[in-house]
């Protein structure tokens, strides 16, 4: 097969997003238009290979994260954090909803000065917007080592839509982005 007749692949970017549990973010970050893949996993904190266990007993340092693969030229950096300060909430300092924890803490982490400088760009405008009843307090740090979950957490509420918590928690997040963010949707 010739140059001429393979295809040329965009020049995808990362993402990586702590915003409460995985499942949530993966959810979401997986109907947008322009997102490549998403996965869940670990990162920022001090265990080689951490397990979820490990993770979920508040001791490794990790955040439940996710890995957002995307193509720039239909979504940017921007947009997607924009969509991320709407289905999380980025005041409570290690907690979303009954997730307590740094597990569960409000985190951006930047593998680039341009992804640092647009993080902070976009919460010094949400703050000047006074959107929320607090201050922001997600931590703008640069990425760490990642470490992917366990497979049984990858597309978890895309397999299981009727758990209890994916009703009561992920299912509702997921309606709040289609309802606010119905342009962004994968067709």
């Amino acid at each position: 097969m010739g140059i001429e007749s393979q295809s040329i692949l965009p020049q995808m970017e990362v993402a990586i997003l702590a915003g409460g549990c995985f499942w949530c973010l993966e959810a979401v970050f997986d109907q947008v238009r322009g997102v490549e893949s998403v996965e869940s996993g670990y990162i920022g904190g001090n265990l080689e290979h951490p397990s979820y266990e490990a993770v979920c007993g508040g001791q490794t340092g990790h955040a439940e994260a996710v890995r957002i693969t995307f193509d720039p030229r239909v979504i940017s950096y921007k947009e997607l954090l924009e969509i991320f300060f709407v289905i999380h909430d980025p005041t409570t300092l290690n907690r979303q909803g009954n997730d307590r924890g740094t597990q569960y803490r409000s985190a951006i982490f930047y593998g680039t000065s341009a992804q640092r400088h647009g993080a902070e760009t976009v919460i010094k405008n949400l703050s000047g917007e006074q959107l929320y009843d607090a201050p922001i307090v997600t931590q703008v740090v640069p990425a760490t080592r990642w470490y992917e979950a366990e497979s049984y957490h990858q597309e978890y509420f895309a397999r299981n839509p009727l758990q209890g918590y994916c009703q009561v928690v992920v299912g509702p997040k997921v309606a709040k982005f289609r309802k606010q963010f119905a342009a962004r949707l994968k067709s």
